[in-house]
């Protein structure tokens, strides 16, 4: 995987949490249990979302302003 490629709802959350590790607040403020979870590698953000009832879009934009803030 890039380093570069754009955080987009379709990518397995432990890639997600692993290419930008400052994401792993974002899990975690939302109530997802995902840090750690062995699940996270075949869950993408949106099944994630859906699994605990968080709104998609709002949770992918906090994704990806943590994200480019640490870039």
């Amino acid at each position: 995987m890039k380093k570069d490629a754009a955080l987009t709802a379709d990518l397995m959350v432990d890639d997600v949490m692993r290419r930008w590790p400052s994401t792993i607040r974002v899990f975690l403020d939302f109530r997802m249990r995902c840090v750690g979870c062995p699940i996270a590698t075949f869950h993408s953000v949106d099944e994630a979302c859906d699994e605990h009832s968080v709104d998609a879009r709002a949770f992918l934009s906090k994704l990806r302003d943590i994200a480019k803030a640490a870039a």
